[in-house]
Formats: C-alpha cells, sequence, structure tokens
C-alpha cells in the first residue's frame, strides 16, 4: 500500500513535496514556458498586438474561462466524503473556488467588451475550431479521468501558467494604458487578480494531487500526469498559436476562418 503524503514544508516550496513530485514539474517546465513566454502574450505586454488577434484569443479562451467551474463540478462528484484525506482535501478546495471561477468569467466579459469584443460574440464562439481544443480537452479529461488527473490538467497545469502569462502582460503599464481611463479597471480587473506568482491554487491543486497519490505512486501514474500536464500546456499554446495565425490574413483584409 502506498505511504501517505503528509506535506511538512511551505506549500509553495517544491522541496516540500517527493522526489517524484519535483521531477514531474521539471519535466513539464519547458511545455510550461513555452505558454508563460508565448509571443502573444509579450506583444499584449507592449501593448502591440492588434485588435484583430486579441478578438481571437478573447473569443477562443472564453470557453474555458465560462466551463472552468463546470469542470470544477465534474470532479466533486468523484468524491465521497471520509473516503480518504486527498478527497477531502479536494473537497474543500472544489467548493471553496467553483464561486470564485464564476466571478473571473464576468471579469472576462468585462475584459472583452473594453476590448470591443461583445458578450454575443464570446457566447457564439465565432473562431477557428483550433481556438477552441483546449476546452474540449478539460472537459473530457475532467469527465474520463480520476480526480487526481483531472485537478493536474486544470487546476494545476492550467491555473499555473495563467498566473504567470497575467504577471507578464501586467509586468508593464502599457497594455492597462491602452485602454480609455473610464473603462480601465473593469478591462484589468481579470489580468490583475491573476497576476501573482504568489497564488496558492495551483499549489494548492499540487498538494492534493500528490496526497492522493502518495509517496510512492506506480511509474505509469506519475507518466499520466506528465502526459496530462504537458497536453494542457500544449492546447493552451495551440489557441495562442492560431490566435496570432488566424489574426494575420484579417490584417491584410482576408477573413478569417470560422469554426465549424
Amino acid at each position: 500500500m502506498n505511504k501517505q503524503f503528509v506535506r511538512e514544508g511551505a506549500l509553495m516550496d517544491i522541496t516540500s513535496y517527493p522526489a517524484w513530485t519535483r521531477e514531474l514539474v521539471e519535466a513539464c517546465s519547458l511545455s510550461k514556458q513555452r505558454v508563460v513566454e508565448h509571443e502573444l502574450f509579450k506583444r499584449m505586454r507592449d501593448a502591440t498586438l492588434d485588435a484583430a488577434t486579441a478578438r481571437l484569443f478573447l473569443i477562443g479562451v472564453w470557453p474555458v474561462i465560462e466551463q472552468f467551474p463546470q469542470y470544477m463540478a465534474i470532479n466533486l462528484l468523484k468524491i465521497r466524503y471520509g473516503v480518504h484525506v486527498g478527497q477531502e482535501m479536494a473537497r474543500r478546495y472544489l467548493i471553496r473556488n467553483i464561486r470564485v471561477e464564476q466571478n473571473h468569467a464576468d471579469h472576462w466579459v468585462a475584459w472583452a467588451e473594453a476590448s470591443g469584443v461583445s458578450l454575443n460574440e464570446l457566447i457564439e464562439g465565432n473562431v477557428p475550431i483550433a481556438s477552441v481544443s483546449l476546452s474540449h480537452w478539460c472537459w473530457h479529461t475532467c469527465e474520463r479521468e480520476s480526480l487526481a488527473v483531472a485537478m493536474a490538467a486544470t487546476n494545476y497545469a492550467i491555473e499555473g501558467a495563467t498566473g504567470e502569462w497575467a504577471s507578464l502582460v501586467c509586468s508593464r503599464d502599457d497594455y492597462e494604458n491602452s485602454f480609455p481611463v473610464e473603462s480601465r479597471k473593469k478591462a484589468m480587473k481579470w489580468l490583475r487578480l491573476h497576476a501573482h506568482y504568489d497564488d496558492e491554487h495551483p499549489w494548492e491543486a499540487l498538494e492534493i494531487i500528490v496526497t492522493l497519490l502518495g509517496l510512492d505512486p506506480a511509474p505509469a501514474e506519475v507518466e499520466q500526469l506528465r502526459r496530462v500536464i504537458c497536453a494542457s500546456y500544449d492546447y493552451m499554446r495551440m489557441t495562442l498559436d492560431q490566435s496570432l495565425l488566424a489574426g494575420a490574413p484579417t490584417r491584410s483584409g482576408r477573413p478569417v476562418l470560422q469554426a465549424a
């Protein structure tokens, strides 16, 4: 039987976790950096991202923003009270954060509207199909995989990378100053809420995952975590790449491909 993990060090110190966890994080680091340091976010930070690409990004990512509380609700259904300490930790985490994620959806809508993208455009999702592949991946993973695997793909991978790219965008004032003064605060609220390197949410998710798997999980279990975490990063990067690719023809007057 796998020995139970009980964290003794600081939550956000990777040395507080077993060696397999540290190796897992390192194995996924390159895929994560390709998201966090993506060209789209650098242009956004510098206020040089064109409106067509920004529109595709905001609409393409919206399904994940809207559905994130639902991913967490799907995972909540996997939990039975009192069965395992890791499940009880997950139960408290998910219940506490579902409402938070709903509020974040409202802030994304405000960001989009300040960027010239209406709520109707967000809901219609009229963008290349590759731009919304991340939401399909998240739903599939949460619906079909175990609690630990699903939380690794969403609460750990996506929330963790998002906090870091939001910090990159907010590291200068250029993007914020590109909005009119009267709409600046609402436009930036989603980014400001996420732009914290000290955000505990992905670390809390990591602690839950390690508690569920224990000190010495089977190599196949760790490999599955690596695959889904890297897949989440890769699907994020696909959305960003597609936004840049499909936004470029718009600038030359050619219509962007529409979703199927």
